[in-house]
Parts: C-alpha cells; structure tokens; sequence
C-alpha cells in the first residue's frame, strides 16, 4: 500500500489531507490548552495568568509549522488566536491583533525552518527569537502610527513572564517532532 505521507531529508512530505488535519489539531490545541492552564491556574490559587507562563497557545503553532510547513504553520497561527478570541475572550481584545502576528510568524518560521540541517532546538530558539521580534515590532508600530492603547513595557514584562513557557518550548516541541517524524504515520522509504 502507498502511503501518501513520507520522511524526505528529515523533513516530512504530507498529504494534503494530512496538512488540513495537522492544522484542525493544532488549532484545536492552541484554542483548548490555554482554557485549561487557566482553569488550572484558577482551581490552584495560582491565578488565570497560567497561559501567559507557559504559552500553551504557541506550541500547538510551532509543531504545526515543523511538521506541514509554513502554509499550514501560518493558517494554525492566524485561526487559532481568533477562534480562542470568539469562544473565551482570550487574549484580551488589545493582544488579539499583536498575538495573531506573533503565532503567524511562529507557523510561517518553523515551516521554513524545518528544512535546514541545524538541531531543531535551535530551530525552536530562531522560531521563538523571531516570532516575539515581530510582535515586539508590530506594538511599537500600533503604539507609535495606530495609538495601541498596549504599554511597550509588555514586550519586556511577557519575555520575562514567559521564560518558562519559553524553556518548555525548546524541551517539548523537538522531542515531539522527533516522536512525529519516527512514527509510523509516515513512510521511511522512499521507494513507492
């Protein structure tokens, strides 16, 4: 039997209704793991800004991104920060622009990203470094041209505050791919 999904030079060749799944999980992960670090947060004492510690949100986006590329990374990082929005009000109204950049970025980084040769928790480090340039950008532009209500003290304060999201990232997201990439999901040989 031909399978449709194959591993090629390390990087994962899907289908596209493969992609389209990869995109709906990713989604629904990035919009259902937030509510729970924050329902955790609440039932802990520990407050609801659980989610901004360890940005559940993002690593859903990024594997999106490693595994079906950037299409796929963009499209998981645009929906998934406006489906969250319509269901939870979260991120707030003010963030929601400046998130959905950010979590583009992030897709769109580890799709290109996942070609190269460099260790993927590297990749992961210029995924990161990448995406919160952008969004660091993108609220100075709102604040300076667009009067953002948003303070530039959060580019600082949500860096800080989300060292140990940060940290979980470039632990969990390349043991994940590695998992992803040596299932049996995907066809290790290229004959067909």
């Amino acid at each position: 039997m031909i399978k449709s999904n194959k591993l090629y030079n390390n990087k994962i060749l899907l289908s596209q209704k493969a992609k389209l799944a990869v995109i709906c999980v990713a989604i629904a992960s990035s919009v259902l793991l937030p509510e729970l670090f924050h329902w955790l947060g609440i039932v802990s004492g520990l407050g609801s800004s659980l989610g901004e510690v360890f940005l559940p949100m993002h690593i859903a986006v990024i594997a999106a991104g490693f595994i079906a590329g950037p299409l796929a990374g963009a499209t998981a990082g645009l929906l998934s920060p406006v489906i969250s929005y319509a269901l939870s009000n979260m991120p707030t109204e003010t963030m929601l622009p400046y998130i959905i950049i950010e979590l583009a970025v992030y897709g769109i980084t580890a799709g290109l990203l996942n070609s190269n040769g460099r260790f993927l928790t590297v990749n992961v480090l210029l995924v990161q470094i990448f995406g919160r340039a952008m969004r660091a950008l993108a609220m100075i532009t709102g604040v300076c041209f667009f009067d953002s209500p948003v303070s530039l003290f959060v580019i600082y304060t949500s860096i800080v505050k989300g060292l140990p999201g940060i940290l979980l990232q470039l632990v969990l997201i390349p043991l994940f791919i590695y998992r992803v990439k040596n299932s049996s999901f995907f066809c290790h040989d290229e004959k067909h």
